[in-house]
């Protein structure tokens, strides 16, 4: 866990601040970032919307109610008595077909760091991790907790389109992917979760603080379970 440092407040253009908790990936500082959002949403006057970060918070805000240096005031107010610890969300069971044509990525992921397909495989799927954050696209989770022994550079290439639920890694960072999209990820595999249908309560499965454990699970079962997702089915299963 990151040493604390010293909170900043940078202006955003002008009509936007950042509050700044940190320069980690870590636990505690997004907690604390999460904890703000959370305050800031029971109501601040002239703010427009928040956007939360691994590390930070945009604050959008309506120049006309009130200006950067006031808002700062106020936010930091806000931020006194902050948790110190990181506040666990819901525990996610999110079924992945690992490898083949579902993560086409796999087996030279593998190989690059010396290990066989179904290595790579046990190690990705060993932790749990902790959605920071979700945005690029709606519903984008992007989660921190990858064993740093298959941490891989993103691709020197990007795909110009890559499959919804893709699982992929870039950098220490992993992804479950929400629609089809552009990537210069390492596609490992799929989940046929949606994390985002614009038709279905709740419109979003993973929020900013939830765990998400990765369960492989083989590629005949795909069909099922795609097709119950299409339906509106969570699939993804909450296990704590």
């Amino acid at each position: 866990m990151s040493a604390p440092v010293a909170l900043r407040f940078l202006p955003s253009g002008d009509t936007a601040l950042t509050v700044e908790f940190g320069r980690d990936i870590d636990p505690a500082v997004n907690s604390r970032v999460l904890a703000l959002d959370g305050r800031i949403a029971q109501g601040v006057e002239g703010v427009l919307e928040t956007v939360p970060t691994y590390r930070s918070l945009l604050v959008h805000y309506d120049p006309e109610v009130t200006d950067f240096e006031a808002l700062s005031r106020r936010l930091r107010d806000l931020t006194i008595d902050l948790p110190a610890r990181p506040k666990e969300g819901r525990l996610w069971r999110v079924p992945v077909v690992y490898g083949g044509d579902f993560g086409i990525d796999l087996d030279e992921t593998a190989a690059r760091h010396g290990l066989t397909a179904a290595e790579l495989i046990a190690r990705h799927a060993a932790p749990i991790y902790r959605v920071y954050m979700t945005g690029f696209l709606p519903g984008f989770a992007y989660l921190g907790g990858l064993d740093p022994t298959i941490a891989t550079p993103r691709r020197e290439s990007p795909r110009s389109w890559t499959p919804e639920g893709t699982i992929s890694i870039g950098g220490v960072q992993a992804l479950v992917a929400s629609i089809a999209a552009p990537s210069g990820w390492h596609l490992l595999g799929r989940t046929p979760m949606r994390n985002f249908m614009l038709d279905r309560d709740p419109v979003f499965i993973l929020s900013p603080g939830d765990r998400v454990k990765f369960e492989p699970i083989d590629a005949d079962k795909w069909q099922a379970l795609d097709t119950a997702a299409a339906a509106g089915d969570l699939v993804g299963e909450p296990i704590a």
